[in-house]
C-alpha cells in the first residue's frame, strides 16, 4: 500500500513540474519576445519602401509620364497599402510575465485533489486494503483460518459493497463449519456479482449438504436456476451425481458424473469424478450379479 502511494506521488511529482514549467519560464520568454519586437525593423522598412515608390511616381510624373489622375490614385493606393501593413503589424503590448501567475498553483491543487478522489472512488484501494490484510494475517506464525475470519469480518463492515470480501469469507466459514455463514456470504456475493451460474451452482451445492444430501424444494430451484443458465454447470451436475448415487440410482450418477467431468478445469475434481464413475459402474455390476442370482 505505502509503495503504490509512493509511485503516485511520484507521477504526481513529474506531472507538477511539467505544469510548472510555463511559470518558470514565463519571464525569460517575456524577455526574449519584448527584445525581439524591439528589434524589429519590418516597419521602418515598410516605410522606406513607400517613400522610395512616391519619390519615384513623383519623378514620372515631373516628367511628364504619369499625368495627375493617375499619380493622384497611384499615391492613395500606397498610402493604403502603407496604412494595411501597418495595421497588421500592430502588436497587443505584453503582460506582465507574473500575470495569472496564481492560476497554475489552483491548477496543481485541482490535479491532486482529483487524482486521490478519484483513485478512491474508481481504484482499487478496497482490494489493497484486503490484500493487505489477509498478507498481515497468513505470514505470521500460528496463522489461522478463524484469525483471517475475524480480520475478514472488519472488512466487510468497512466495505461491504465489495464482492471480494465475501468471495473471500464464504469458502473459509465452510471450512470452519460454520455453513449458515457461509450462505449468508454466499447470499451477500450474489447480490452484488448477480445471480451468475457458477454462484448459484455452489448455494445449491452448500444449501444441499445442509439440508443432509436432500433435494429440497428450495435446493431443486437452484438447480433449475443454474442448468437454465449454463447446461454443462459442472459443481451441480457434480452435486446430481451424489444424490443419485446415494439413492442407489447408479446409472444416473454416471450420466450426471460424466456431463460433469467435461466441465472441471482442475485435474484434481476431474480425478474425484472418475473415481466416482469407477465406484457407480461397480456398484451397478454388483446390483445387475445380484439380480441375476435372484432370478436363478
Amino acid at each position: 500500500m505505502t509503495m503504490l502511494w509512493l509511485s503516485i506521488g511520484t507521477l504526481l511529482l513529474i506531472a507538477l513540474w511539467f505544469l510548472s514549467l510555463p511559470l518558470r519560464r514565463a519571464r525569460a520568454i517575456h524577455d526574449w519576445q519584448q527584445g525581439f519586437e524591439t528589434d524589429d525593423r519590418a516597419e521602418e522598412q515598410n516605410l522606406a519602401v513607400y517613400e522610395r515608390r512616391l519619390a519615384a511616381l513623383e519623378s514620372a510624373c515631373e516628367r511628364g509620364e504619369v499625368d495627375v489622375a493617375r499619380f493622384e490614385e497611384s499615391r492613395h493606393e500606397l498610402e493604403r497599402n502603407l496604412l494595411e501593413d501597418t495595421e497588421a503589424r500592430r502588436r497587443v503590448p505584453l503582460r506582465n510575465p507574473l500575470a495569472g501567475r496564481f492560476v497554475i498553483p489552483l491548477v496543481i491543487t485541482a490535479l491532486i485533489a482529483a487524482t486521490v478522489t478519484g483513485y478512491r472512488w474508481v481504484g482499487a484501494n478496497g482490494d489493497l486494503a484486503l490484500y493487505a490484510v489477509v498478507q498481515e494475517v497468513l505470514n505470521p506464525p500460528g496463522a489461522s483460518p478463524e484469525n483471517l475470519i475475524v480480520r475478514l469480518e472488519e472488512q466487510a463492515e468497512s466495505q461491504p459493497d465489495n464482492p471480494k470480501v465475501w468471495a473471500l469469507l464464504f469458502p473459509l466459514y465452510q471450512k470452519v463449519g460454520q455453513p449458515d455463514r457461509s450462505i449468508r456470504a454466499l447470499e451477500r456475493l450474489i447480490e452484488l456479482e448477480g445471480r451468475r451460474a457458477d454462484l448459484l451452482a455452489q448455494l445449491a451445492q452448500l444449501k444441499f449438504y445442509v439440508a443432509g444430501g436432500s433435494l429440497t424444494y428450495e435446493v431443486q430451484a437452484l438447480v433449475d436456476e443454474t442448468l437454465d443458465k449454463d447446461p454443462r454447470q459442472p459443481t451441480v451436475l457434480g452435486m446430481l451425481g451424489v444424490e443419485a448415487f446415494d439413492d442407489g440410482r447408479y446409472e444416473q450418477a454416471i450420466g450426471y458424473w460424466r456431463r460433469a467431468l467435461a466441465g472441471f478445469e482442475d485435474s484434481a475434481s476431474a480425478e474425484v469424478i472418475r473415481k466416482g464413475i469407477a465406484v457407480a459402474r461397480q456398484r451397478l455390476e454388483e446390483t445387475a450379479n445380484g439380480a441375476e442370482r435372484v432370478t436363478d
